[in-house]
């Protein structure tokens, strides 16, 4: 095969109607010297919206698929983070596993005994009745709710401790964004991990509550700062569907995560060692930073001299070389980085919040949008969590099948984006809306004591699952889309007002699972409800319709046109510079 980068040169020259974000390259074929020649192949225009770094190294290729594969590792140790509470705090059984330990009462009288389910002490000369305050535990598992007397009416503090994990993700999102805006995302990926890795075992070895809750929520707070600052990074160096593709696949490995939960918490007795080995895979993170590349287009933002321009220069020659495109590197290629690089620091400040809702369906889609993702966080996480109403005994095909059901959402959501993008929000909203009126068929058998104990857990998880792939899907379709709704200087903003108002609800979201505690039917209800209202809201929002929609046949038009650059047998004649005005598509 021919190297085509010594058969293509570039003509510097600039168009008067050239695009303001990068200038005509006019490329023509150059022939060793044998005295032949080349018939002139003219560049094809940029694409609408493209510049320098996404005409070099593409779209998408083997570089952006490794920098992608490595930076999806992270939502792993997040999902261990978060679902961890399944496996350190266990549902232990009062009478066999915990009983009252009446040796703390001082009284010499005897005459006490203590109720069935081993919560309250009875005084029988006096008829009174007390709450137990000491166990004794018997369990192979040195559990959290062991550590800290967590059984009874106390058990309200599981979802305490989940409280503040949620409560870190909230802010670890706000810290991250604040962050990169004087930290490089890689630099702030690594922080977080760094970070990560102490805390982590911090909160493992913790042996006061008020400490341990401390710690957990800064664990999460590391690791929202790492695939906040993820994303970041690889939404950056990719564009067009993959980029859309790369973001509705990002929780994919967070539901690998939660797959992978049980068989990792099964090599571990203690609550302890569960977190320090969830915690040290985080390791590894660091070691693969070395094959992750920084965000180009943030270092020419923040370039402070000739020095940061070269590194972005070594960053973009290497993702060429390994999307084999070192052909489409122009001679002029750092002078079109520093243009870049000034264009991007001249850039426009965003657009106020309050201007989020002007426009054509602007408060439709501020309001639906907001509460949508809402719905869907509030539901995505607590339905996770509240497979512990299903008995402890099922815990473990019962996680893998959530975390399947996660994965079969987000490649549902793919499919509609990519096949019925124009519908998309319909489809993953009435998928809700119908999965949610099944999640309420629990109260059909939840009364049923005489069925089958397995057969009611499967029905169970069957009526569980559907709406949780329904949950999956929509919210990473907004995740990845809500963008379309509004215009480019509102973008920014927009998302992160969606993200962060979802994650303050999401604080409420393990206090549903209490309501198991009246009945299992109660708590799945409360979630399907919840399904149906984010359908209702999803199935509101509309992508404007603009004259840049159509743009994938110029895509594919681009795409040939490279290939057949690339092909052999257009091995060059002769040389004739020609202008490519006319060649407009």
């Amino acid at each position: 095969m021919v190297n085509q980068a010594s058969a293509i040169r570039a003509v510097g020259a600039h168009s008067p109607l050239s695009s303001p974000q990068l200038s005509h390259r006019h490329i023509s074929h150059v022939r060793p010297k044998d005295g032949g020649g080349g018939i002139a192949a003219a560049a094809a225009p940029p694409v609408p919206g493209s510049d320098i770094i996404g005409d070099v190294v593409g779209n998408f290729g083997i570089w952006q698929l490794r920098t992608i594969l490595i930076i999806f590792l992270c939502k792993i140790p997040a999902a261990w983070f978060m679902a961890c509470i399944i496996f350190t705090a266990p549902e232990l059984y009062p009478g066999t596993e915990f009983v009252c330990d009446t040796s703390y009462l001082s009284s010499s009288s005897s005459n006490y005994s203590v109720s069935d389910n081993q919560c309250y002490v009875l005084d029988e000369s006096s008829g009174s009745r007390s709450e137990c305050e000491q166990f004794s535990y018997v369990s192979s598992l040195d559990s959290l709710i062991m550590q800290f007397n967590l059984v009874c009416l106390r058990d309200i503090f599981i979802a305490w401790t989940q409280y503040w994990h949620l409560f870190g993700v909230l802010v670890g999102g706000v810290v991250g964004t604040k962050m990169m805006l004087g930290i490089s995302p890689r630099s702030t990926y690594c922080v977080g991990a760094v970070a990560q890795i102490l805390c982590g075992v911090v909160t493992g070895y913790a042996r006061d509550f008020s400490l341990h809750c401390a710690f957990r929520c800064l664990s999460a707070v590391c690791c929202a700062i790492m695939f906040t600052a993820g994303q970041a990074i690889f939404t950056d160096i990719t564009a067009g569907m993959h980029r859309i593709g790369a973001i509705i696949l990002y929780d994919t490995f967070w539901s690998i995560g939660v797959i992978l939960l049980p068989t990792l918490s099964s090599f571990f007795n203690s609550w302890s060692l569960i977190y320090v080995g969830i915690t040290f895979p985080t390791v590894m993170l660091i070691v693969l930073l070395y094959w992750t590349p920084d965000s180009p287009r943030w270092l020419l933002r923040h370039a402070v001299d000739r020095h940061s321009i070269t590194n972005v220069e070594e960053i973009v020659r290497e993702g060429a070389a390994i999307n084999d495109r070192c052909f489409k590197i122009p001679p002029d290629f750092r002078q079109q980085l520093e243009q870049l690089s000034e264009k991007l620091k001249a850039a426009p400040a965003p657009a106020p919040w309050t201007q989020l809702w002007q426009g054509k369906r602007a408060k439709t889609h501020m309001v639906a949008a907001h509460l949508a993702l809402a719905f869907y966080v509030i539901n995505f996480m607590g339905m996770l969590l509240n497979i512990r109403s299903f008995g402890r005994d099922y815990l473990v095909p019962n996680t893998i099948a959530m975390g399947f059901s996660e994965i079969i959402g987000c490649f549902l959501a793919l499919h509609f984006t990519l096949k019925h993008n124009k519908w998309k929000w319909q489809c993953a909203g009435t998928f809700n809306i119908l999965a949610g009126m099944l999640g309420c068929m629990g109260w059909l058998f939840t009364g049923a004591d005489s069925m089958d104990a397995d057969l009611k857990v499967s029905l169970w998880m069957i009526i569980a699952t559907i709406p949780k792939a329904g949950v999956s899907c929509a919210q990473s379709m907004l995740l990845a889309c809500m963008n379309e709704l509004v215009p480019a200087n509102k973008k920014q903003l927009f998302v992160f007002s969606v993200v962060t108002w979802a994650r303050v609800w999401l604080l409420s979201a393990p206090f549903f699972n209490v309501l198991k505690k009246i009945d299992t039917a109660l708590s799945l209800t409360s979630y399907s409800v919840f399904s149906i209202l984010g359908g209702i809201c999803t199935c509101l929002l509309l992508t404007p319709r603009t004259t840049t929609a159509p743009v994938v046949p110029q895509l594919e038009q681009q795409q040939q046109q490279d290939k057949k650059e690339q092909s052999p047998l257009n091995a060059p004649v002769w040389t004739i510079e020609s202008d490519v005005h006319n060649t407009r598509l």
